[in-house]
């Protein structure tokens, strides 16, 4: 029986074009470490690119599903302050979602490359789960770059060296 998709799952999907093509053994590493090191991967290396009109529709309804409920809550007791106070306000709102909106994407943008990363390392390493392994799998490939190993024999270079740890 398929598991049900999470909200979250759902709008990875509405908002990104992945690619069905299997990553590159290199790329996959690359993308790897520069995730562990908690810096932006390159999506084409990934396969996937960002729906940014179904991007702004996402995060406008979400914002509408947060700040109108609170506008209801609050209007009564904002609405006999000095309107001074209410337009300063407004101003502070509608600064905070446009700024929220570059924290959704490179949310969404994390979130997307982890599940990619995730995907093609149970096709290159299926016995070795990606939260055990991915920075001795770093490491490995570290060595494998100082080492000079060629492309062909990286895959087996760092299976090789899983096994011996």
């Amino acid at each position: 029986m398929p598991q049900e998709k999470t909200y979250k799952e759902k709008i990875l999907d509405y908002v990104y074009t992945l690619s069905k093509q299997p990553l590159l053994l290199k790329d996959l590493l690359d993308a790897n470490r520069q995730y562990n090191e908690g810096m932006h991967v390159d999506p084409s290396k990934l396969g996937f690119r960002l729906k940014l009109t179904r991007a702004y529709l996402v995060y406008v309804l979400i914002v509408i599903g947060i700040v109108l409920p609170i506008s209801a809550i609050t209007h009564k007791p904002l609405a006999g302050i000095d309107s001074h106070i209410s337009i300063i306000g407004a101003m502070g709102i509608t600064a905070a979602i446009f700024m929220g909106f570059n924290f959704f994407i490179a949310r969404l943008r994390d979130e997307i490359t982890l599940r990619q990363i995730k995907k093609s390392w149970k096709l290159r390493f299926p016995y070795f789960s990606y939260e055990d392994y991915r920075y001795k799998v770093e490491e490995i490939y570290q060595r494998a770059i100082k080492e000079e190993v060629s492309k062909k024999d990286l895959e087996r270079f760092i299976l090789d060296n899983l096994v011996e740890e």
